[in-house]
């Protein structure tokens, strides 16, 4: 079954995403507040395939409401939604482990089309996990990604990804000194249909640089080709 998480503490909003959900054919659990939605989310967190949480939420916010869920699943979806006031909770949010985020007021249409995106991109990934038997590693300078383990190594020391991050960088690893368009990489890890702003994409590009470069603000291997998109260089 497809099951999304929602935590919303304002019972209108969140009666009214529920029966949107439901519509989709999605199964809910639903929560109060961010404390209620970890807990729930200990509970049933094999079972959930997308969280979708409030920035702004009593006793845990969704900030980090999202770090909590994606410290214990780097697969979930995460959609956070914000008020059009909160631009820089929107952007913490994204470097926290959000997939996506939907401001307030949306239509049905919009949030929709934005978790069956992020539902995509989870289904996506729990299909290549599955193809992958084999042991797979792709080795560039001192940098190894092993595709079957999901880890990445540099100079033989493994490297935390989150999900999102990882299939960016295997995109990215097995098209080397190729420039990548946004759009590229979104089809890439969302699929086709995809409804993701391209600003998930540059925040994921700067969390990589953070973690890889010697000098993020001075990249040498993930750098940025103005006006067309991105390139790992060998």
């Amino acid at each position: 079954m497809k099951t999304v998480l929602i935590a919303e503490d304002e019972t209108s909003i969140r009666d009214f995403i529920i029966i949107n959900l439901k519509r989709s054919g999605y199964e809910v659990i639903e929560a109060a507040d961010g404390k209620e939605a970890t807990e729930k989310f200990d509970l049933a967190s094999k079972e959930i395939d997308v969280a979708i949480l409030d920035i702004m939420m009593p006793f845990v916010d969704g900030i980090e409401a999202c770090k909590y869920i994606r410290h214990k699943s780097p697969e979930v979806g995460i959609i956070l939604l914000t008020a059009k006031t909160q631009e820089m909770d929107k952007i913490t949010g994204l470097m926290s482990g959000a997939d996506d985020y939907v401001t307030k007021p949306f239509s049905p249409s919009e949030l929709m089309a934005r978790v069956d995106a992020v539902y995509r991109r989870v289904s996506l990934l729990k299909e290549r996990n599955t193809a992958v038997c084999d042991s797979k590693s792709i080795s560039l300078g001192e940098f190894t990604l092993n595709v079957n383990e999901r880890i990445l190594y540099k100079n033989q020391k493994p490297i935390e990804l989150t999900q999102i991050e990882f299939q960016i960088l295997e995109y990215l690893f097995k098209n080397p000194n190729v420039v990548l368009e946004r759009s590229s990489i979104l089809t890439e890890v969302w699929g086709n249909d995809y409804y993701i702003d391209d600003k998930v994409i540059d925040v994921n590009i700067h969390r990589l640089r953070a973690k890889l470069e010697d000098e993020p603000s001075q990249p040498k291997h993930l750098v940025t080709i103005w006006g067309m998109g991105y390139k790992w260089i060998v």
